[in-house]
């Protein structure tokens, strides 16, 4: 099985233009590909203008616009970022999103794999609505326990908010959780039994481990804060493992994947 995660898709207004050339380019490489993936993830911050920002509906339809492209059997799926919702949300910037974009959090299946989209935003602040929060972590709870009678192959959590970004025991920034919340996740997705979980929001490639839970952090379509180049993650999921790479938008236009993956797949059909 095969699935897409990438970060953040936006950066400043004044480099739109650039960032919704890229967005086209990810498409049309996505498309492009074989086996054709099972999905099309985009891990947050879907457009860069934040909720009141006069530029919102716009980039929002620009955005559209541009993956209404994708070819109609990968299905998208997106998740809430920080500049989607606010940093700290509200249950109007929730409602919204809900509009545009469809939940903030749910889950699906796909070849005996379980997959929880998440609204990071609410363990980072959830301070103008600690009832949302409470909602998801009561629903979590019973999506956590509907898998573990189900017996899936894997769990695989999508979230806007990386809980660390190379270390579990790292300090709190703005680019991670609290370390107090972080904690108590970590724990209960490691206790759930939950293989990986796939973030954007730090502009950059970066992760590490916790008890066997994997973290990993992918750098954009668009804005690079650091090294790596505009790109998009390739996720291969087996019977036995997740095995992901990075690959530069050029590189996947051109090249497609490598034949490590391709041949990991094909014993998996």
């Amino acid at each position: 099985m095969k699935a897409w995660a990438v970060g953040d898709t936006s950066n400043g207004d004044d480099e739109w233009g650039e960032e919704i050339k890229l967005a086209e380019q990810a498409v049309q490489a996505i498309n492009k590909l074989k086996p054709k993936p099972k999905f099309f993830v985009l891990c947050g911050d879907l457009i860069h203008g934040m909720p009141g920002t006069q530029w919102r509906k716009d980039q929002e339809q620009d955005l559209k616009n541009v993956l209404k492209n994708t070819d109609q059997d990968i299905p998208l799926v997106f998740v809430s970022g920080n500049h989607d919702i606010g940093n700290t949300p509200t249950r109007e910037t929730i409602d919204n999103y809900c509009k545009n974009w469809g939940d903030d959090y749910f889950s699906f299946w796909v070849g005996g794999v379980f997959f929880l989209v998440l609204n990071s935003q609410l363990y980072f602040d959830s301070s103008k609505c600690p009832e949302l929060k409470q909602a998801q972590d009561v629903w979590l709870n019973e999506q956590l326990a509907v898998a573990e009678k189900q017996k899936c192959k894997h769990i695989i959590v999508f979230q806007h908010i990386p809980l660390f970004l190379r270390k579990p025991d790292e300090d709190h920034d703005y680019f991670n959780l609290e370390k107090s919340v972080r904690q108590e996740i970590m724990e209960k997705f490691h206790k759930a039994g939950i293989k990986a979980v796939f973030s954007g929001h730090y502009h950059r490639n970066a992760g590490g481990s916790y008890r066997g839970l994997e973290m990993v952090v992918s750098s954009a379509i668009g804005c690079q804060l650091g090294e790596d180049t505009h790109g998009l993650r390739v996720v291969v999921v087996t019977d036995e493992k997740i095995v992901h790479r990075y690959y530069s938008l050029n590189e996947l236009s051109s090249q497609g994947i490598e034949k490590e993956l391709l041949d990991m797949l094909a014993k998996q059909n």
